[in-house]
């Protein structure tokens, strides 16, 4: 059987496309997992209600993922709030695992206590979302 071609170019081998996809895909991977240091976390715009400040251990740390918020209490009374929404590539953190708070997707860890990175890929720290306590109760965000 003989081949007709349009060109005087020679046709592309199996070899040739197998290794163009295999380029291509390694591109998309490399895109896809690339740290975007992400600005996109979010502060509530209005007051959030999170509950019983007492959720929030002393020398620990609390994950409201509805809220996309982290609550740490370093000292009796001293709230801290930050973005629960990890710096690298916009993701939930997941967990908070002693004094950091662990994102799923890569394994960024930010202090509870000053939302700082502990270990990348992130870079940034998690922004600060200021916390009151209002008759026992914490709420987070601007204030009224």
């Amino acid at each position: 059987m003989q081949r007709v071609t349009t060109s005087k170019e020679s046709p592309a081998t199996r070899r040739t496309v197998l290794c163009g996809a295999a380029l291509a895909a390694l591109g998309l991977t490399a895109a896809a997992c690339g740290g975007s240091d992400s600005d996109d976390a979010e502060s509530p715009d209005k007051p959030v209600d999170l509950g019983e400040a007492k959720a929030v251990p002393v020398g620990g740390a609390k994950l409201y993922p509805e809220q996309k918020l982290l609550v740490s209490q370093p000292e009796k009374g001293d709230f801290k709030g930050f973005s629960a929404v990890c710096t690298h590539q916009g993701s939930l953190l997941g967990e908070v695992d002693g004094e950091v708070a662990v994102c799923p997707l890569h394994g960024s860890r930010f202090h509870v206590d000053t939302g700082k990175v502990a270990h990348g890929p992130a870079t940034k720290a998690l922004p600060s979302v200021p916390v009151k306590v209002r008759d026992g109760k914490l709420v987070a965000g601007p204030e009224n």
